[in-house]
């Protein structure tokens, strides 16, 4: 029997290749997304003609999550992918603008997570797959508060892979690097443009900077976006007992050197869970 998997964000970006290859690997796959009947209508419809079932969800509303779970049925995977970047000096976002991301790349996870885990836990198994980001384990400037999210989300999905683990639910990380999947054209601002000001002559260096991110994503030989989702269409078809749980899908040198961050986490992670002689907690229980 093939299992149902939800997706958030399927609008757009790596969200609409996943549930694409997913839905053409045999999986039955929900996908969400926001404003079903009116901006995104032609993508739900172009899904539903594949036999892809389409729910709303506004992942900053418990209501409209809770909503959107008991639509969706019985999860066997989630899938986090909604999310939304920054771009700007670090101190011209208030706090207001740090709640705005933060509401969407960690508590809409959180929302999420809580959303399935009943029914997970009820029949004793299931995988939760957070995209993330190789941000997730460093910083780029001018991505301030993007990169705070995603360090916190991989602290979250860490924790929950321990917590989870002997309930025989996995938790695990996918990290890609930088890809034109269109992610820039929602970055949000800073509120604060008048303390742009501040740094004189280099008040507009993330507009200066994200240009040529962007150039350079869209260059004959950039990577493309689709080897996302084939990462994640990967660790699905794996042994659960196989699968690692940080995945990093970057063939720019970033994913190398974020592969050794990873390790290092790990094995730190194995010794102090080795002193308190808890690495059971590292093991899928199935039951």
């Amino acid at each position: 029997m093939s299992q149902t998997v939800l997706i958030t964000g399927v609008n757009s970006g790596f969200g609409k290749l996943i549930a694409n290859t997913l839905a053409g690997a045999g999986f039955k796959v929900v996908g969400s997304m926001r404003d079903v009947a009116g901006r995104n209508a032609s993508i739900a419809q172009e899904f539903r003609s594949k036999g892809i079932k389409i729910v709303e969800i506004d992942v900053t509303s418990d209501e409209s999550v809770a909503d959107a779970v008991n639509k969706a049925g019985n999860i066997d995977v989630l899938i986090n992918n909604a999310g939304v970047g920054s771009l700007g000096w670090q101190d011209c976002f208030d706090i207001e603008d740090f709640k705005k991301i933060f509401d969407v790349n960690v508590f809409g996870v959180q929302r999420l997570t809580r959303g399935v885990l009943p029914h997970m836990k009820q029949q004793g198994n299931g995988t939760i797959i957070q995209i993330s980001s190789v941000l997730g384990k460093f910083v780029l400037p001018f991505l301030g508060s993007y990169n705070a999210t995603k360090h916190a989300v991989e602290g979250l999905v860490e924790n929950y892979r321990v917590e989870l683990s002997q309930f025989g639910i996995q938790s695990l990380i996918v990290q890609p690097g930088g890809f034109d999947t269109g992610f820039g054209v929602g970055l949000l601002k800073a509120s604060d443009e008048e303390r742009a000001t501040s740094y004189g002559e280099y008040a507009s260096a993330p507009e200066q900077m994200w240009s040529g991110v962007a150039a350079s994503q869209q260059m004959e030989g950039a990577q493309n976006p689709q080897i996302v989702a084939d990462a994640v269409l990967n660790l699905l078809n794996m042994e659960p007992s196989e699968r690692p749980f940080r995945t990093t899908v970057d063939n720019t040198g970033m994913g190398t050197a974020v592969d050794g961050i990873n390790k290092a986490t790990e094995d730190a992670m194995q010794g102090v869970y080795g002193a308190l002689e808890m690495t059971n907690l590292f093991d899928l229980r199935n039951e």
